[in-house]
């Protein structure tokens, strides 16, 4: 994605980001199927351009069943209208996500593709990571961090939702190395040579704020962008409010110098959730970002909406 397209729209005021609000389409693009994998919910949806085609890769769940999440795969042209295979194209296959794979996001670097997605086993979640060179046959490597020492739930090992920066850092500490930013309750850094073996830094690089719409937990949530000298993260995060859950979208910009400095971060979500869709679902007052395309002058966002849904979201540019 192009930096310059951002750098126009989210503008840094103080340490405060100001960026308009993304235009929604008031219905789903995307709704659970009468039968089959995708039948009980559809949501949390990847999204990559490949020549003038969006592919999307959603988590999906069957009604039939208890699994937590497959990986499904739908492909369009307008970037609204999208035809779905038929079957899954990841499944859960190994202990550690005997109970479901969740939430993928996917970055392009050369000619192979790189999904982060979540293995769950019914007790702990795992960032893991699989590649593919078309999209539709995957290798599994297994969970990144085996080590990671964050509890939560009382739980070692907890990890999820990883975004990648697909391309590699030219200055500083981290200069000639990939990261991503993961997590969930707070946001960590990973750092590698190889897009495949990856080491974390111990402190948390962005944390839920006690009086803000994220002061419950945040987590990435698109690959991460370019922008300049800098990195644009746009993050899922929830809140609460009279004691209501409320799961918003924020972002925060980072040095590309020194990748774990907050340069600056939204004060109000980018998005909420607003329509009944949105609101009333699987887990309700849910809109959650994790796939991002340039496509026809706008800048599509991919959601999950009360996690049953795939919404759309957009912003017009006019590179």
């Amino acid at each position: 994605m192009k930096g310059e397209s951002f750098e126009k729209l989210f503008r840094i005021e103080g340490r405060n980001i100001l960026v308009e609000p993304p235009e929604k389409l008031p219905r789903p693009i995307i709704s659970p199927s009468e039968e089959g994998f995708d039948s009980r919910n559809t949501y949390n949806p990847a999204v990559i351009k490949e020549r003038d085609s969006i592919v999307m890769l959603y988590r999906a769940e069957s009604k039939d069943d208890k699994i937590t999440g497959r990986i499904g795969l739908a492909i369009s042209e307008d970037g609204i209208n999208f035809l779905q295979h038929p079957e899954p194209v990841i499944e859960p296959e190994y202990k550690w996500e005997s109970a479901g794979v969740e939430d993928p996001r996917v970055v392009k670097v050369g000619k192979t593709y790189y999904m982060t997605y979540t293995g769950y086993d019914r007790k702990t979640a795992r960032l893991c990571l699989a590649t593919s060179k078309n999209l539709l046959t995957w290798k599994k490597h297994g969970p990144i961090f085996g080590d990671f020492k964050y509890e939560k739930n009382n739980i070692e090992g907890w990890t999820k939702s990883g975004s990648i920066l697909p391309e590699k850092l030219r200055d500083g500490e981290f200069r000639g190395k990939y990261i991503m930013y993961f997590g969930d309750s707070h946001i960590w850094m990973g750092v590698s040579k190889d897009l495949i073996n990856w080491e974390y830094i111990e402190e948390p690089v962005l944390s839920p704020r006690k009086e803000n719409f994220d002061n419950v937990l945040v987590e990435p949530g698109p690959p991460l962008v370019s922008m300049d000298e800098k990195i644009l993260l746009i993050y899922n995060s929830a809140g609460k409010e009279e004691g209501t859950l409320k799961y918003r979208v924020g972002a925060a910009i980072f040095s590309k110098d020194d990748p774990r400095e907050v340069i600056a971060r939204t004060e109000n979500p980018i998005m909420l959730p607003e329509y009944e869709w949105e609101i009333w679902g699987y887990v309700n007052n849910v809109v959650f970002l994790e796939g991002m395309v340039e496509h026809d002058g706008k800048i599509l966002l991919y959601y999950g909406g009360a996690d049953r849904y795939i919404g759309l979201a957009y912003w017009t540019t006019d590179l």
